[in-house]
């Protein structure tokens, strides 16, 4: 037994005689409703039918008006429109079809006709419903494999400041905090949520450059010396440099923060020496959540400072190493950044 449901068709014509004959037509084929007037097919159209078939000669609201609501009035203007009518003449033809009709019936009706334009219609409609799936199906898969490349990136990125981390022990969960800090203070500042997203996803890759610090300066307990600190500042190029080159928005983020998280907002910091808005956006914010952390975490050459000597200064690099506004955003989350530091605390 065929359990598959019947196309609907809406029939609109003002004599009862000819909704009876197109019904007798078409009722073993299709589920039918019926609608005397303009403003009972304006009602009925909310049902959502498979194709409208509708005369033209109707008393208050003809079939040209009609389809003009129909189209431009209602949630359904892409059904079907054939218009079943007495007027046969070409230009009424032409009318009908400029007005969004896509083919023209003419009465007395051909049954066999009438059949055959429902049907190419009705495939056509099929037809479209299964391309517009097929489409939805490769935009999903489209979308996965997008999403899983993004998460592997992701997770690279992460995996990648692991390891520069990873030398340093007494830093466990510096670059958690870090990233999510930036987060904070990139919302605070305006910047757009995926903007946002993306500097917390590529803030790790920060110090990648540490990977080619020696272990006598990067882990060494005391003050370092003249020509260890500028090894040690060498780190913010040699990251640019291993992350330079990357086509992904993630990647270029990254570069952009390891190059400039250590310039200062007055000129003094490096590698290059910029101030003020020279800086990218990306790497003032990125400067204040590195310092912050730096400060309030126990590191091989210091411990932790408490956190009213932290907040001091902090504020004490205000135009100076920081930019002002950033560091406005940043005391405008800092309840939000104690939190994630309570969260992450080795």
């Amino acid at each position: 037994m065929n359990t598959q449901s019947k196309h609907r068709i809406l029939i609109i014509d003002d004599e009862a005689v000819n909704l009876k004959l197109l019904g007798e037509i078409l009722k073993d084929d299709y589920e039918l409703a019926f609608a005397k007037t303009g403003e009972e097919a304006l009602i009925l159209i909310k049902n959502h039918p498979d194709i409208v078939l509708m005369d033209i000669m109707m008393p208050g609201m003809d079939g040209y008006e009609l389809i003009k609501k129909i189209k431009s009035g209602t949630d359904h203007p892409e059904v079907p429109v054939i218009f079943v009518s007495a007027m046969s003449e070409s230009v009424d033809e032409i009318r009908g079809l400029k007005l969004g009709a896509v083919d023209y019936v003419s009465k007395p009706v051909n049954p066999t006709i009438l059949k055959l334009r429902i049907k190419t219609q009705l495939d056509l409609l099929v037809a479209h419903k299964k391309l517009e799936e097929h489409n939805l199906d490769l935009e999903t898969q489209v979308d996965a494999r997008t999403r899983e490349a993004q998460d592997s990136q992701i997770e690279m990125v992460k995996r990648m400041g692991l390891l520069a981390e990873y030398r340093d022990p007494e830093t466990g969960d510096h670059i958690e905090r870090m990233s999510r800090y930036s987060e904070l203070i990139a919302k605070s500042a305006g910047l757009t949520p995926a903007h946002c997203t993306l500097i917390r996803r590529a803030a790790p890759m920060h110090d990648i450059g540490k990977v080619a610090i020696p272990d006598r300066i990067l882990v060494k307990p005391g003050k370092l010396d003249g020509d260890e600190w500028r090894t040690m500042q060498s780190h913010s190029l040699i990251g640019a440099t291993i992350l330079s080159g990357g086509r992904s928005s993630l990647l270029k983020t990254a570069h952009l923060i390891a190059l400039y998280h250590h310039e200062k907002w007055d000129g003094t910091g490096y590698p290059n020496g910029f101030s003020g808005d020279d800086i990218p956006i990306e790497g003032r914010i990125t400067a204040i959540a590195d310092v912050f952390d730096a400060l309030s975490s126990k590191r091989p050459y210091k411990d932790a400072f408490p956190d009213d000597v932290v907040l001091k200064i902090m504020r004490e690099g205000d135009g100076t190493h920081f930019d002002p506004l950033m560091l406005e955003a940043f005391f405008e989350q800092l309840p939000a950044i104690n939190e994630i530091k309570k969260a992450y605390p080795n």
